[in-house]
C-alpha cells in the first residue's frame, strides 16, 4: 500500500472541553443562514474523534446576527465547545480572518485550524481524517472535497459543470489548494507568513482563499489532499441557473488576473500579465471545444470562455462582487 493510500487511524470519541488541551480548532463564518448553520454545527457535533476540538463561529451580520444565536445554543447547552461572536465588518475575508484570529487567540495550544462554510456538512470522520493527514504527512496544509447534493431535478448540465466540483479527486501531494471551504492549516503557516490574514480587497469579489494560498506556496509550505475527508454541500435551486453560472466563471477569472496584478510588480510582469490574457481567448476556445466533445453540455463549455473574458474585463476595473451583502 502506497504512502498516499494508507488508512488514516479509525476515529473514537468525543471532544474534550478543556480549553487547554485543545488541539483542534473549527472555524466556521456565517451570514444570514441559522437553519444551514445549525446542520452545520450538528455534523461537527457528531465527529467521531479523539481529538480535542473546539468550535469558533462568526457572524458577518451585526444588525441581526441569528448565527450568533444559533451557536451560542450549542455551546450553552454543552453540544460543542467553543466561541461565537460577530465582526461587524462586512464581507467573506472580515470574517474568515476573524475566525481565524480568534481560533489563534482563544486557543495558544491548538495546532490544527480547520475551516467549514455555513452550508456544508461534514461526514463523521472528517475531523480525524485532517488531522490524521496533516500529522502522518507531514503537510502544512490539508484540502478535501466539498461534494455538491443536486436537487432531483438538476439537468445534467449543471450536475457535470466544473464550477460545482472539486479541483483533485485523489488522496495525495497537491501544488496548491483553491477554498476554505475544507481545509486545515498548521499554526505555523500563519505564524511564518508575513501577512497572516486573507487579503480584504477579495471581500465582495472571492478568491482571497485562494490569494492566500497562493502566497503560502511561495512561502514553501507544502499541500496535501485527502479525498476521504468529506464534506457535502447542497446545492440550492438558485444555483442551478443559467445566468449564476456565468457569473461564477467571470468571477473567477476576474479572480485569477486579480492574483496575478498583485504579484506582477516589475514592468516587465506586467506586460506578461496582458500578453497572458490575451493569449487565453484562443487557447479558450480549444479548452472550450474540448470539453463539449467530452461532456457534450454546451453549458459546461462555457466556463473557460467565460474564465477569459473575465480576466479581460478585470484588466479594466470591471469587477464582479458577487459577495457584496445587502443591508
Amino acid at each position: 500500500m502506497t504512502q498516499t493510500s494508507r488508512r488514516l487511524p479509525e476515529p473514537a470519541a468525543a471532544p474534550v472541553f478543556d480549553a487547554s488541551s485543545v488541539e483542534a480548532v473549527v472555524c466556521i463564518p456565517t451570514f444570514r443562514r441559522p437553519d444551514m448553520l445549525a446542520t452545520t454545527l450538528e455534523s461537527i457535533e457528531a465527529q467521531a474523534t479523539k481529538v480535542a476540538f473546539a468550535v469558533v463561529v462568526v457572524d458577518n451580520d451585526a444588525a441581526a446576527p441569528v448565527g450568533l444565536e444559533v451557536a451560542q445554543s450549542f455551546f450553552r447547552d454543552g453540544r460543542l465547545s467553543g466561541v461565537a461572536t460577530v465582526e461587524p465588518r462586512q464581507g467573506n475575508v472580515h470574517a474568515i480572518n476573524a475566525a481565524f484570529r480568534l481560533a489563534r487567540e482563544r486557543y495558544p495550544a491548538a495546532q490544527y485550524f480547520l475551516m467549514i462554510d455555513d452550508d456544508e456538512r461534514a461526514e463523521p470522520q472528517w475531523l480525524d481524517e485532517m488531522v490524521a493527514c496533516a500529522r502522518l504527512q507531514g503537510a502544512d496544509i490539508v484540502g478535501g472535497p466539498v461534494t455538491p447534493i443536486f436537487p432531483e431535478e438538476a439537468s445534467p448540465a449543471f450536475r457535470d459543470h466544473p464550477v460545482f466540483w472539486p479541483a483533485f479527486g485523489e488522496t495525495g501531494p497537491v501544488p496548491i489548494i483553491y477554498g476554505t471551504g475544507n481545509c486545515l492549516l498548521r499554526r505555523e503557516v500563519f505564524d511564518g507568513l508575513a501577512a497572516p490574514s486573507l487579503d480584504p480587497s477579495f471581500n465582495f469579489l472571492g478568491g482571497g482563499d485562494t490569494e492566500f494560498f497562493t502566497r503560502c506556496r511561495r512561502a514553501g509550505f507544502t499541500f496535501f489532499w485527502r479525498q476521504e475527508a468529506q464534506i457535502y454541500e447542497q446545492v440550492t435551486p438558485g444555483r442551478l441557473a443559467l445566468g449564476w453560472v456565468l457569473r461564477r466563471s467571470l468571477a473567477t477569472g476576474a479572480i485569477n488576473y486579480s492574483i496575478d496584478r498583485l504579484a506582477a510588480h516589475s514592468l516587465r510582469e506586467r506586460f506578461v500579465l496582458v500578453a497572458k490574457n490575451f493569449a487565453l481567448a484562443p487557447v479558450s476556445l480549444q479548452r472550450a471545444w474540448r470539453m463539449l466533445r467530452e461532456s457534450r453540455h454546451p453549458l459546461a463549455a462555457t466556463h473557460p470562455i467565460g474564465i477569459a473574458v473575465g480576466r479581460l474585463l478585470a484588466s479594466v476595473g470591471l469587477m464582479p462582487q458577487p459577495y457584496r451583502y445587502s443591508s
